[in-house]
């Protein structure tokens, strides 16, 4: 059994002023992203400057996303009996699926505007994702959030408010699965030119799978519990159109013509 690591979820206070280590995590997943969309760019006829504003329309995706997915797949209760509570996204509640659609909707807009082919786009966003996915994580590990089932295998560590049992590390699994292996797996595809839409469908593929894989050992969340079986999860749920959508956009990328390297 490991200690649970005591890190002050505050990284910087001034004063009123606290800037959290899980808001750190969200700059370091947009400068990543920023940095090496900035070295590929040129590939499908983009500026540094089109790299800043793509960000800053995924950015606005994200939270928005993020905030209204968490509302609606996990607290509409909560909504519905307290409407401002969705504007308050500093009392936590953000949900990957949402904002995955959020990003959607923005990679659209911004496509439209640049003229360029909407898978074109999101292959080119597919490899730059999961190092702010991988940050995520670790801003919930510090922030104590995302307890695994009980283990007993040598690196349990008892979670936070949740007795002396030792527990999966569950969001360390996801930051390396969906941080280091998918980012490894799609950077390194990405390096040859790919069918429009295969990089696009790997990344849902092999988010999904990890995703759902982790998810055998993460607790679900309290409000909710388990949907079915003792075992299957609102998270299992929400992954499984991710997993068909991926293959399905993998099989239909062998049509597609072959795009620049993205």
């Amino acid at each position: 059994m490991i200690n649970y690591p005591t890190i002050d979820p505050v990284a910087i206070s001034l004063g009123p002023l606290q800037v959290h280590w899980y808001g750190l995590m969200y700059v370091v997943g947009f400068v990543a992203a920023w940095w090496l969309g900035c070295k590929r760019a040129p590939r499908i006829g983009l500026t540094k400057d089109d790299i800043g504003d793509l960000l800053f329309y995924c950015a606005i995706g994200v939270v928005v996303g993020g905030r209204l997915g968490y509302a609606l797949f996990y607290g509409l209760g909560q909504w519905a009996a307290d409407p401002l509570w969705v504007f308050r996204v500093w009392d936590g509640g953000m949900s990957f699926h949402g904002g995955l659609l959020g990003v959607l909707l923005a990679a659209w807009l911004f496509a439209r505007r640049k003229q360029l082919a909407f898978f074109t786009l999101t292959d080119f966003i597919a490899p730059l994702v999961p190092i702010g996915l991988g940050a995520g994580r670790i801003g919930n590990f510090i922030n104590h959030e995302l307890p695994g089932r009980v283990t007993s295998l040598p690196w349990g560590m008892p979670f936070p408010g949740m007795g002396p049992e030792p527990r999966h590390p569950s969001a360390l699994y996801e930051a390396f699965l969906e941080g280091v292996i998918l980012f490894a797996i799609l950077w390194w595809v990405s390096a040859e030119p790919r069918a429009r839409g295969f990089l696009s469908g790997l990344f849902l593929l092999g988010y999904g799978v990890f995703r759902f894989m982790v998810e055998f050992v993460r607790m679900p969340d309290a409000h909710i519990g388990y949907l079915a079986f003792g075992w299957f999860t609102m998270g299992m749920l929400l992954t499984l159109p991710m997993i068909a959508l991926g293959l399905l956009f993998i099989v239909w990328s062998r049509n597609q013509p072959v795009d620049a390297k993205v």
